[in-house]
């Protein structure tokens, strides 16, 4: 409901102003300076209503999370990029965890963060006075400090747009250091499918009754790297996990085809878990919010029993594992 408040309120600004517009225009007026400042007012009521909504939920305390942008790096960093998220719980128990796991598996190595969602930083600072840096920031910092081997890892889960939009944005600043390398993404080989599997099956165990169907929701693209939700149906199903499902919220498989495919089984009860590094707005709001088209909702309306476990993919140990074996491939090839 609270996007849907959000988009009826903008909705009927949007109305508002055009009806002004078209009696300005009738009356002959020549001033817009009254429409203007109505709209900066309309659009600023918008916005606090927007974000009214948005914190009528508590997301934890901000500040139990290390930001990770201090100075003081020395000469080897290990630069972990994400999306990122504005629900600070889930921030530090995925996000947080995959770089502590990262700074204790590379002790030479200073480990910071960036986000590439500016929305994202602007609204946390703008909340709870604490302020993460881009990318650009992060790796300006990384300049003023003297750093010269830079490692890279991003939390991504595919080779994406995102990830490429990363390594050309680096690639921008590769001559202010002496080596620059790249960490892969956590869904890269067929071994990283494999371990990625085992984690999640082992992970969700408890629920596997034999009548309980257990439901993985990632984010989706529109490049052709969204083939890598497919890739893991497939070999769940070949692996004899025939009552694990994935499915995006923007892309396929999406909710319908996954609706469709449980459908097919004998199951009573759905169980439905991010696969997304964080369980953040998706997660809270997609999957198992109470809005009409929630996977939730929607499997409730099916006449299913529903649970949903809202944590991030960087709440699993074996997870992070992959992020620290890509890394270490990463810092390998500095020495090669």
């Amino acid at each position: 409901m609270k996007k849907l408040t959000a988009l009826l309120l903008t909705l009927s600004v949007t109305i508002t102003m055009l009806l002004a517009g078209c009696s300005s225009s009738g009356s002959g007026s020549t001033s817009d300076t009254g429409s203007a400042d109505d709209s900066a007012a309309a659009g600023s009521a918008v916005t606090a209503t927007s974000e009214e909504d948005e914190e009528n939920y508590d997301t934890g305390d901000a500040s139990l999370d290390n930001v990770r942008n201090q100075d003081d790096i020395g000469e080897n960093e290990l630069l972990v990029v994400s999306f990122g998220t504005s629900y600070n719980d889930s921030r530090r128990l995925t996000i947080g965890a995959i770089e502590n796991d990262l700074e204790t598996a590379f002790p030479d190595y200073s480990v910071r963060r960036g986000f590439t969602a500016n929305i994202i930083i602007d609204h946390v600072q703008k909340r709870d006075g604490i302020l993460i840096d881009d990318v650009d920031a992060v790796l300006n910092r990384a300049v003023d400090n003297g750093v010269k081997n830079l490692v890279v890892q991003p939390t991504h889960l595919m080779d994406g747009l995102e990830y490429q939009e990363l390594v050309d944005k680096v690639a921008e600043y590769s001559d202010a250091f002496d080596k620059v390398a790249f960490g892969k993404p956590l869904l890269t080989s067929d071994d990283d499918f494999s371990r990625v599997e085992k984690a999640i099956t082992e992970w969700t165990g408890e629920y596997d009754d034999g009548e309980t169907a257990i439901c993985f929701m990632g984010h989706g693209t529109e490049a052709d790297s969204n083939e890598i939700y497919q890739k893991m149906q497939d070999k769940l199903t070949a692996d004899g996990y025939e009552n694990y499902f994935v499915g995006t919220v923007e892309a396929t498989p999406s909710l319908d085809d996954v609706l469709a495919a449980v459908k097919a089984g004998n199951y009573k009860r759905i169980v439905l878990q991010p696969l997304m590094v964080v369980a953040g707005d998706h997660a809270n709001n997609d999957m198992a919010g109470d809005e009409e088209d929630s996977w939730k909702t929607t499997f409730e309306n099916a006449g299913y029993e529903v649970e949903c476990v809202l944590h991030g993919l960087g709440e699993n140990e074996a997870i992070r594992q992959i992020y620290i074996d890509h890394a270490q491939e990463a810092i390998d090839s500095l020495n090669q």
